[in-house]
């Protein structure tokens, strides 16, 4: 009985280990190849939503990273009224990896048939940044390998980019140029490891 229990325990014990590690952030995040190595999951992932959507993965990445840092759990600032003194919810509904609203999110999940999607799942986020990117493709022609014009489209909404909404906020246009930068530096790298990439954790390994 004793030894069953103890067998049971380390076994708990090892599972919410990797539940933890498989939830924070990856220790480099300014490395596409580093990100993929220490979360080979998500590197299945996102080849996954590459060969659904034709979205280069750079892309996605490079956006998820500015939206959330990696973050499972990520939410938006907080709400203040009275002069900044009392927190009132949140600015928006963005939650996760993606920092997809509600409403968008549930579209995806109409649009898409993944009805059991959640924002905290980095292959469902990444999925989702997938179908965002693709319909704005389609929308407001923006091409899938373009990260600025994909991220001022995420940012500001597909009506707000076609009403140029984004002129009026230099900030965010030097976060764009960010973003292009981040997605340029990320397809450099995965073009470097991407064969070692295919070939799995043990071929790298050894």
């Amino acid at each position: 009985m004793g030894k069953n229990y103890l067998k049971q325990f380390v076994m708990c014990f090892f599972v919410l280990a990797l539940t933890a590690c498989s939830n924070t952030p990856p220790a480099n995040p300014e490395n596409l190849c580093e990100i993929f190595r220490e979360k080979d999951d998500w590197y299945d992932d996102a080849v996954d939503m590459n060969e659904k959507w034709g979205v280069p993965i750079q892309v996605p990445m490079a956006m998820m990273y500015q939206e959330s840092s990696f973050r499972h759990d990520a939410l938006p600032p907080k709400d203040y009224i009275f002069f900044g003194l009392i927190p009132w919810g949140r600015v928006s509904s963005a939650y996760g990896y993606s920092q997809a609203k509600t409403m968008t999110w549930e579209d995806y999940m109409r649009e898409t048939g993944n009805s059991g999607a959640d924002r905290d799942d980095f292959g469902d986020a990444i999925d989702f940044m997938g179908w965002f990117i693709t319909k704005t493709h389609k929308i407001n022609g923006v091409s899938r390998w373009d990260a600025y014009g994909q991220y001022l489209n995420y940012h500001e909404g597909w009506g707000g980019y076609r009403r140029k909404t984004y002129n009026s906020k230099p900030w965010l246009k030097k976060v764009a140029k960010k973003v292009e930068r981040r997605a340029s530096n990320y397809g450099s790298q995965y073009r470097s490891c991407k064969d070692e990439l295919k070939g799995g954790f043990l071929d790298w390994l050894f």
